[in-house]
């Protein structure tokens, strides 16, 4: 597997590796041997799966507060989508900045958004579906958001159209006064 970091520190590209032939391909999206000897120790506990009918549709940027904070390991299952992660970590040097990765169901780039980073994806095509594991099962309690288009992260979306948005993610409130739950150097 290839594993990639990216600006922020923590957040990672993986690619594992397909085998293909004629009928297709096979590829171990995840292996915990392989990622504890490569430093990255997580312990899975739900995955997630949702489809987006519509080219344009934005789902975050989304958190889950300690305790119940979740790391994210994202992918595509079907179609194609920018995933974004967000430093929302008190006192980090790269708060507030962000990262972004096409994440396709050809390419089968992973992104590993670890807890203290806020969660977004834009999809790019019709009928794109998006598969993720999480450390912790959801706690709707200690969920959060912020503004997908805050002009203080400044995010630079693929798809220049309407967005397709929940209720809940256009409310979402900016970054500006938002009290982060997370600070830098801290464990969960």
């Amino acid at each position: 597997m290839d594993i990639e970091k990216t600006a922020l520190d923590g957040v990672m590209i993986i690619t594992p590796k397909r085998f293909g032939d004629h009928r297709g391909f096979f590829s171990e999206s995840w292996n915990k041997s392989a990622m504890d000897a490569a430093g990255l120790s997580y312990d899975f506990v739900q995955d997630n799966h949702s489809l987006s009918m519509t080219p344009g549709t934005v789902r975050g940027l989304h958190f889950q507060a300690p305790p119940r904070a979740q790391d994210k390991l994202v992918r595509c299952g079907r179609g194609a989508l920018f995933d974004v992660a967000v430093d929302i970590r008190k006192g980090s040097a790269t708060y507030g900045q962000w990262v972004g990765v096409e994440l396709t169901a050809e390419n089968g780039k992973q992104l590993l958004v670890p807890a203290g980073f806020a969660h977004g994806f834009m999809t790019l095509v019709p009928e794109t579906e998006i598969i993720y594991k999480c450390t912790d099962t959801y706690a709707p309690e200690t969920e959060g958001a912020l503004l997908w288009n805050d002009a203080d992260i400044g995010i630079d979306w693929p798809l220049d159209i309407a967005p397709v948005l929940s209720e809940k993610d256009a409310a979402a409130p900016r970054l500006a006064g938002f009290d982060s739950p997370f600070k830098a150097g801290a464990t969960e």
